[in-house]
């Protein structure tokens, strides 16, 4: 019998890359960050550049949380059309979210040419197309709205697509110039090492048994017994910051990928397009830096980690069946298949910035099918937030918006 890895593709394909020790001793901290993903690994990133005594730890091991288990499509696309988005929270804020995003993909480009990252950053082009007949008049709509404030897309026929990517099944669909793809465990990875040798600590396999919160400060014991005293705290600690803030703030959705094994013919009319459909929920793909075709969706409500892997050769056999329908001649057989956690908030939008039960905190959670590039946003809005300035965004980002 021929067994599939579990395990998330980028665990198994990079291996150990850095190891750090557990928390041993009681420290004093300007900033102390909660999460050792790609998003712990960016805000860390802009402390040190900000000239902050800086801290980072993990109840894991680096990287393992939902940055090991992320399809690092790097996408512009908010989760909800920008056309809806318009009538959700208005044209203004609509626009200057879409642009954020649309900018992101650049600033992270920037960055993993700054720390020399072998994460595989690549500059794609993204097709959202319809996966049925009756999504044509509204794609087409979303296609107006983006075009009509500025977004570099182009309109394809479903003729076009086929003679482009070979893929079938289709309706038309938006071409984007603007998106890309990485392998976001190494680039935290990275991120990380280059940080360390700069200053920052990192301490992993230590969780957080209990946090005091005070106007001027927190402090943080271990489940060592060790602590660390900090004068803000930011948690980037994605959909587990479910376990200690009590809103209704965000729904929280499993999601399934697969890898095929390395393929050895021409994938070059795949190679430089990110690929998602209209399909509720939506399914998503993308080829990877040493020639896999990688395809992921399926998601439905997390019950528990239990449940969602559970349904693991389920979810894997329909991911390989909706492959097999729009590309019909590609000779794909599985490699990897694991499943993933992730948040959906209502307005598609991350929550960046204080909550107000939690004094001398904040939250970096780039919830949603672009935290990445959510995160790199976060970054900038940290920054201005830590020197008491307001982000023109801060305001959409906000709890309880």
């Amino acid at each position: 019998m021929k067994l599939k890895s579990s395990e998330p593709f980028w665990l198994v394909k990079n291996g150990i890359i850095n190891s750090y020790p557990s928390l041993r001793e009681n420290l004093d901290t300007e900033i102390l960050i909660i999460g050792g993903g790609i998003t712990g690994s960016l805000i860390a990133h802009q402390c040190i550049k900000d000239g902050y005594k800086t801290i980072l730890m993990d109840r894991r091991e680096i990287g393992h949380g939902s940055t090991s288990a992320t399809t690092s499509m790097l996408q512009y696309e908010i989760d909800i059309p920008l056309y809806q988005l318009i009538d959700l929270i208005g044209k203004k804020a609509a626009v200057e979210c879409y642009w954020a995003c649309y900018k992101s993909i650049d600033d992270l480009k920037k960055i993993a040419q700054l720390i020399k990252s072998d994460c595989g950053f690549k500059k794609k082009e993204s097709l959202y197309f319809a996966a049925l007949k009756k999504d044509v008049s509204w794609l087409k709509k979303e296609f107006e709205a983006r075009k009509k404030i500025g977004i570099p897309v182009k309109w394809m026929e479903a003729e076009e697509i086929y003679k482009k990517y070979r893929l079938k099944n289709s309706y038309g669909g938006i071409l984007s110039e603007q998106g890309g793809s990485i392998d976001a465990f190494r680039l935290a990875h990275d991120i990380l090492a280059y940080n360390y040798k700069k200053g920052l600590k990192i301490f992993d396999k230590t969780d957080v048994k209990k946090v005091t919160n005070k106007q001027n400060g927190v402090t943080v014991v271990t489940e060592y017994g060790t602590t660390i005293t900090a004068k803000k705290i930011i948690y980037c600690n994605g959909f587990e910051s479910t376990e200690i803030i009590k809103d209704n703030f965000v729904k929280l959705l499993s999601t399934y990928a697969i890898v095929g094994e390395r393929s050895e013919d021409d994938q070059s009319y795949l190679n430089d397009t990110l690929f998602w459909n209209t399909a509720a929920p939506y399914l998503y793909m993308r080829t990877t830096d040493d020639n896999r075709l990688l395809i992921g969706g399926e998601d439905e409500d997390f019950v528990n980690a239990e449940k969602r892997d559970a349904l693991l050769n389920d979810k894997s056999g329909r991911l390989t069946k909706y492959l097999k329908k729009i590309l019909p001649n590609y000779d794909f057989r599985m490699d990897f298949v694991w499943a993933g956690t992730f948040g959906e908030t209502k307005d598609g939008l991350p929550y960046i910035g204080k909550h107000p039960n939690f004094p001398s905190a904040y939250f970096v959670l780039g919830f949603g099918g672009n935290g990445i590039t959510f995160s790199v946003i976060g970054m900038k809005l940290v920054s201005e937030m830590l020197k008491n300035k307001k982000h023109t965004l801060a305001e959409y980002f906000k709890f309880r918006r």
